[in-house]
């Protein structure tokens, strides 16, 4: 089963996937995209990494996102991906600019075949005042592009509000 979880900074969503990893009953493997190069990104992963149960498995991968599950997908086990608007930031800010249509490619290309069950976390950052500037505009827009892509191959979607689920696209939480 492939889920994708949405939401904005802080509206619960890394939580809900955490929740939906875990009832699961399945081997968690958490996969984090993130790259934390400042003291406040890095006391952001110190929250996520308190939260996170000590037997759950831990991939950090801030590219390579497809060759990840690929290699760590299978029957009884669920990856907890989180977040995939960070994956998208680390591939924009490399020199390659090939290098994020051939990731998200990758991506979208395995879905259908990795086995198990793949719980994806977003930020929804399309909500809000179109930006100013050239990149940020470039990220609101390859985000969009990227969930919508991902909601449509995926069996659930839900959006996230102030600790609060709403399911989007498949059985209800």
């Amino acid at each position: 089963m492939l889920q994708l979880i949405l939401g904005g900074a802080r509206s619960g969503k890394s939580r809900l996937a955490e929740k939906l990893a875990s009832d699961s009953g399945l081997e968690v493997m958490y996969v984090a995209t993130s790259q934390p190069l400042d003291g406040e990104m890095n006391q952001r992963v110190a929250l996520h990494r308190q939260r996170r149960p000590d037997h759950w498995g831990l991939i950090e991968e801030p590219v390579e996102l497809a060759r990840v599950l690929k290699e760590s997908a299978g029957p009884g086990h669920c990856l907890l991906v989180d977040c995939l608007t960070l994956w998208l930031t680390n591939l924009l800010m490399l020199d390659d600019p090939q290098r994020l249509a051939q990731e998200r490619e990758a991506l979208l290309d395995c879905l259908a075949e990795l086995p198990g069950e793949i719980i994806f976390v977003s930020n929804e950052t399309g909500l809000g005042v179109v930006p100013l500037g050239e990149l940020t505009r470039r990220y609101v827009d390859e985000a969009g592009w990227l969930h919508q892509a991902l909601a449509e191959r995926c069996q659930r979607v839900v959006f996230t509000v102030a600790g609060l689920p709403m399911t989007l696209k498949g059985s209800a939480l």
